[in-house]
């Protein structure tokens, strides 16, 4: 058993105490760190490997195909990436130590990788659609001589990044399953060393066997959404301004500077404000339906064992709690997934409106069409996080205020002011 002493005089989620060093400073350090990485990578480190024959040189055309995994400037990446995480993690291992660092820290940088990595094989296929898709249109139309032999090596060369994409995708939920169960595990261990004072707490049961499962999962597949956002953004907004030179003018706004990332980010402000604006009750009644079905499953359970508890009267008045609650529910999801579906089924039509002008024009062939849509769809999606995550967003906040009421039980207070020693068992 290790004890640490949690910080005092602030709002400490043990949630994440339990898992990460130091999490606030640690979090807020991670954040900066991050991005002056990503610029010092930008406007330093890159040019410097260009320099050295690790970047594209001038008039050199980019790879299209599984090799670009291993290409030079791939693996003077691979290189600087692991620079960067060994000086993050062995300054923290100094500062904090922490018994789930391993999975924590590093396990968190192994996250981020294969994160980008596979943010990376979208950037691959993208360029593959520009010369498949015009050999594509070249066939139908025509307009030159298409082999059979040309046709397979494009669709072979598509097989092998998307079986480089299987592979990592397998190998990365195999290890991320374990990453969230042993961030389970170290909640679990901090919950039941101090289960004398939490059983107490309606629900408990429930809390520790089912609520730490369901917040780690929640937080991880959050946090990697969100980290493919981020970087889906940071890889697709140059693809997408370098090729919407074709793109002269939009609907509505007419010519304007960068007109196709001009009308993603528009589009999709737009969306997560509407959504957020008519979802934001359901939170609220999330956590209240948590609340209502513990209060009655607890008032069922103590029926086990006690004649005179459970009796229909009063499971008939925890029942209507239970019942309106769920009535309520119902009827903000139904005018919240009428504004959601309406709006992502207009999405899947939004590219093809704002290259309406082109595409009529016929200034734009086959192949950069399809490059702009996927690129388009990219950036779009990422700028809709919260659109298209809503829905966990909304559960994971029940989830938390569920174990923030529950840890409240651990330090005496509802705004857990920890100013005691409190045993966490690390396993």
């Amino acid at each position: 058993m290790v004890r640490r002493r949690l910080p005092g005089n602030r709002k400490i989620r043990l949630m994440f105490t339990s898992f990460f060093p130091n999490p606030r400073p640690f979090f807020w350090s991670a954040a900066l760190y991050g991005l002056a990485a990503v610029l010092f990578w930008f406007f330093v480190w890159k040019g410097v490997g260009a320099s050295i024959g690790y970047g594209l040189q001038p008039g050199e055309q980019a790879v299209i195909g599984v090799s670009v995994f291993w290409s030079k400037p791939f693996i003077w990446f691979y290189l600087y990436y692991a620079i960067v995480v060994a000086i993050f993690a062995a300054i923290w291992r100094a500062l904090s130590p922490q018994p789930w660092f391993a999975w924590s820290v590093l396990g968190s940088a192994l996250i981020i990788f294969v994160t980008y990595f596979q943010v990376e094989v979208s950037v691959a296929i993208n360029d593959w659609y520009g010369p498949f898709y015009d050999l594509l249109q070249a066939a139908l139309a025509k307009t030159r001589p298409v082999t059979v032999g040309e046709f397979g090596q494009q669709l072979l060369v598509f097989m092998q990044i998307a079986l480089v994409a299987v592979i990592m995708s397998v190998l990365t939920r195999f290890f991320v399953s374990h990453y969230v169960f042993r961030w389970r595990m170290a909640m679990n261990g901090f919950y039941t060393d101090n289960w004398q004072r939490l059983r107490r707490v309606e629900g408990a049961s429930q809390r520790v066997q089912e609520d730490t499962m369901r917040f780690a999962t929640s937080m991880e597949s959050l946090g990697v959404s969100l980290l493919d956002a981020v970087m889906t953004l940071i890889a697709f907004l140059p693809v997408l301004h370098k090729l919407e030179g074709v793109v002269s003018e939009v609907p509505i706004l007419g010519a304007i500077p960068y007109p196709l990332v001009t009308a993603s980010i528009l589009w999709s402000l737009f969306g997560t404000g509407f959504l957020a604006l008519i979802g934001v009750k359901l939170p609220g009644l999330n956590f209240a339906n948590q609340r209502v079905e513990a209060a009655y499953r607890k008032e069922l359970v103590y029926g086990e064992d006690d004649a005179n508890r459970a009796q229909p009267p009063t499971l008939a008045g925890l029942f209507e709690n239970v019942r309106k609650n769920y009535f309520r529910l119902y009827f903000h999801y139904m005018y919240f997934n009428v504004g959601r579906i309406v709006y992502l089924q207009t999405d899947n039509i939004f590219p093809y409106l704002v290259m309406l002008p082109t595409i009529v024009a016929g200034k734009i062939t086959l192949g950069p069409l399809n490059q702009i849509q996927n690129a388009f769809d990219q950036v779009r999606t990422s700028f809709q996080f919260l659109v298209n995550s809503w829905t966990s967003i909304i559960d994971l906040i029940s989830i938390y205020k569920r174990l923030r009421t529950f840890e409240a039980a651990v330090t005496g207070n509802a705004d857990l002011q920890a100013d005691e020693d409190y045993g966490v068992r690390y396993t």
